[in-house]
């Protein structure tokens, strides 16, 4: 008896390969149903099959680090990387919203080749969603290495994407050598072929079918400027072109004297300059209008940081009036979507004459935030169905999203960044402009503390400048 044989063999022993009639995720029934999660019970059997995937990798086949998809590969890849002393880095299958919400976790280097190890192939979507933030990151997907080819097209879709499979075993070989060491009758083996053929080629779910455009080379702010459907919008990225700049300092200081200080100091360095209006005891009137002539004298935009939440009705008046009169002097405000699209409604009645633009709160940088999963979704989709006002979003791991960053048209401006990772004792997190930028898939770094409490914050601007703009031009090439 092959090694084959006893592997497919003991598979069947512990039940990881039933037979009768079951329902799959995709809503079809199959006759066969794999359940590859028992083996991790089976160390054995796991050391067995590690070794048999490995001897199924053609010589051609090199790669420097490995890893499982989550989570009935991750043992897999596990005793392959201690096996065959190669390092491994994990997929998050949930990235977190705080600490470095990383979506790859390990040690790897740029460039280097990694090969994927999956249980089970059908559509081939889950190796492509694990491709996709390994792209992300710098690493080169070229390989996968699988137990089991249920031969249901995902051969051919992988191979689209550029990842050759290797598969351990086919299934249809599976069921053969099942039948025949009197395992499974003859019926069944006509069975589960005829459920093969009418079943032979399963789509790719659309998130996972979208992995060419996800891990593509970032559009440039030049081609993006073109596709803003909002005047603000084309302004900020043709700004960001011209200065060779993607910052933007949060001007958090106690008075209104110190704000205009730091926009004049920062603001040659700087595509947007971020205020909280309502936190200045000294606000006069004619505020707006001396900080618009600083903004114009060194082309950048300014973004009240309002963070709207209530009613169209109420915001409406909120924007315009009251004693701070936003509406007069910020280029760009942003909301929260909490009260439903009615509030870029109200917003948009007030703006949209002036040119205004609109930031939506997509994610935010605080630790335990509500603000994830179908919040984010419906952020993007109120974005989306208002491209005239809506110019982007407030986010934090935007390239993690199901859809990646999206529209290109919108831009994502990231907050808690400094030189250093960390945080600070009230929850913020921060992170460097290079994870914020080649990692997450942002456009904006948004700096605070790190400049303004800086000894010279126009040397410090203009180092956080250079650095943000340096990411993205590696994200370029």
């Amino acid at each position: 008896m092959s090694s084959m044989e006893s592997l497919i063999l003991q598979l069947h022993d512990i039940s990881a390969v039933k037979f009768g009639n079951f329902k799959l995720k995709s809503g079809i029934y199959s006759p066969v149903y794999i359940d590859l999660r028992l083996i991790v019970s089976y160390p054995h059997l796991l050391k067995q099959i590690s070794q048999t995937l490995v001897s199924s990798l053609p010589s051609t086949a090199s790669y420097d680090v490995v890893c499982g998809v989550p989570y009935t590969a991750l043992p897999i890849a596990t005793c392959i990387s201690t096996a065959s002393d190669v390092p491994m880095v994990m997929r998050r299958k949930e990235v977190k919203d705080y600490g470095t919400a990383k979506a790859i976790e390990g040690a790897f280097k740029d460039n280097q080749v990694c090969l994927i190890v999956e249980d089970l192939v059908t559509s081939g979507a889950s190796v492509l969603e694990t491709a996709t933030p390994l792209r992300a990151v710098g690493l080169r997907v070229t390989d996968a290495v699988v137990m089991i080819d249920r031969e249901q097209g995902g051969r051919e879709n992988l191979a689209d994407n550029g990842i050759k499979l290797h598969a351990m075993v086919k299934l249809t070989e599976m069921v053969r050598i099942l039948k025949e060491k009197g395992k499974v009758s003859e019926e069944t083996e006509k069975q589960v072929l005829k459920f093969l053929e009418e079943n032979r080629k399963v789509a790719v779910p659309a998130m996972a079918a979208t992995v060419k455009d996800k891990v593509k080379l970032r559009v440039r702010y030049e081609e993006r400027a073109a596709m803003a459907k909002n005047p603000t919008g084309k302004r900020l990225f043709e700004i960001m072109v011209k200065k060779e700049s993607n910052l933007s300092v949060a001007a958090d200081v106690a008075t209104a004297a110190e704000l205009l200080d730091i926009a004049e100091k920062v603001g040659p360095e700087i595509c947007m300059l971020k205020t909280h209006v309502d936190i200045l005891p000294d606000f006069t009137p004619d505020f707006g209008s001396k900080l618009r002539s600083i903004a114009e004298k060194h082309n950048f935009l300014i973004f009240e940081d309002r963070k709207f939440a209530d009613i169209g009705n109420t915001v409406t008046m909120q924007y315009e009036g009251g004693i701070f009169r936003i509406a007069d002097w910020a280029d760009i405000v942003n909301a929260h979507i909490i009260p439903g699209p009615g509030i870029v409604d109200g917003l948009k009645l007030k703006g949209l004459p002036r040119g205004r633009g609109l930031i939506l709160l997509a994610e935010m940088s605080s630790k335990g935030n509500l603000a994830t999963g179908e919040y984010t979704a419906a952020a993007v989709k109120i974005a989306e169905e208002h491209l005239d006002f809506v110019i982007g979003f407030i986010s934090v791991n935007p390239a993690s999203w199901p859809g990646g960053q999206g529209n290109p048209a919108l831009i994502h401006a990231t907050p808690g960044v400094q030189l250093v990772k960390g945080g600070d004792a009230l929850g913020q997190q921060y992170n460097t402009p290079d994870s914020v930028i080649a990692d997450r898939g942002s456009d904006i770094i948004i700096v605070g503390r790190g400049i303004i409490k800086a000894t010279n914050p126009a040397e410090e601007a203009r180092e956080y400048r250079l650095q943000g703009w340096n990411a993205y031009l590696m994200n370029c090439k």
